[in-house]
């Protein structure tokens, strides 16, 4: 027999139960932890996440020199792809390590907990490209090398978006990385709390976190 119309929401929920929020551990330590780490994330995303993309607000902050070396090392290993990759890659290695992070905390883990925290940084490298995209023709940022793109050539995104024809579209899709960059990070945080508050009322129950069955 078919599955039911009504099975169908139901499946979809335990599957996304499954993967988003089955825990294996839950001692009190960790928990206090990710707590402290869960709070970090709310009050950069707090800061950050409704700043203007022209205050560059992530670029200035202490996470851009996490998320620089991601973007240098994309230039090498996008290098043998050809120009334009070379240059895209620094960008895109920087959503890769994140999304990839997130990928292996929940297959390979089963720590979702990661996975919500790594998706934060998605979220948040998104917000640190956005004013990189904003200036494609303005070239007043800064760039590696202490100058700004209009005194020296370099700048990725005016060679990005001058190739691909969307040069005058700068505007529009750095507004647009910096939103769902905002909403990924309100979401990874979300659910970052979601399961500190599950593992709170498990402990609070009696209630032990038993084993993913997969894993045993």
């Amino acid at each position: 027999m078919a599955e039911s119309s009504e099975d169908t929401p139901r499946t979809a929920i335990e599957l996304a139960s499954r993967w988003l929020f089955a825990e294996t551990v839950a001692e009190p330590e960790r928990l206090a932890v990710r707590a402290i780490v869960l709070l970090v994330a709310i009050a950069w995303t707090w800061s950050l996440a409704p700043a203007p993309v022209i205050a560059n607000a992530a670029g200035m902050s202490v996470l851009h020199l996490i998320d620089l070396p991601f973007h240098e090392a994309g230039h090498i290993l996008f290098l043998p792809l050809g120009g334009f990759m070379t240059t895209l890659g620094g960008s895109l290695m920087q959503l890769i390590v994140p999304g990839g992070l997130t990928i292996v905390f929940l297959t390979k883990h089963r720590d979702p907990f990661g996975a919500a925290m790594t998706t934060w940084w998605l979220g948040e490298n998104l917000l640190d490209l956005a004013p990189y995209i904003n200036d494609a023709r303005d070239l007043q940022l800064i760039l590696l090398g202490g100058h700004t793109g209009a005194e020296v050539e370099g700048h990725d995104w005016e060679r990005i978006l001058q190739t691909l024809g969307w040069l005058h579209l700068d505007h529009t899709l750095a507004r647009a990385a910096h939103f769902i960059g905002a909403l990924i990070m309100l979401f990874a945080c979300a659910w970052g709390l979601t399961l500190i508050v599950r593992q709170l009322q498990r402990m609070r129950s009696g209630e032990g976190v038993t084993a993913d069955p997969d894993e045993v």
